[in-house]
């Protein structure tokens, strides 16, 4: 799965939770030392590795591909770490 970005590069960590492969920083982390995480086909134990375009991750057989947004593009939109004042409902028809 393509999972993309904003900015032309991210933490492994960071990208873990965005891509759905962790459920949280903590678990991100374990999953990390436990050498379960392969950047590009190899085993990474750095939680800080910063990942570019095309980098693929893949943890316990499932694998997501870092694809960085156009300049200026921001489109992604997370419920659970949106500011709660923001209304979905103003914007889940754009």
């Amino acid at each position: 799965m393509d999972v993309t970005i904003s900015g032309e590069s991210i933490k492994l960590g960071q990208f873990l939770k965005l891509a759905n492969l962790a459920e949280t920083g903590g678990h991100a982390k374990e999953l990390i030392s436990a050498g379960e995480v392969e950047v590009n086909g190899e085993v990474v134990t750095s939680r800080g590795l910063t990942l570019h375009d095309a980098d693929t991750v893949t943890v316990s057989g499932t694998a997501a591909t870092v694809v960085t947004g156009a300049e200026g593009e921001d489109d992604y939109f997370d419920e659970r770490t949106a500011n709660d004042d923001f209304d979905p409902e103003k914007w889940r028809n754009l």
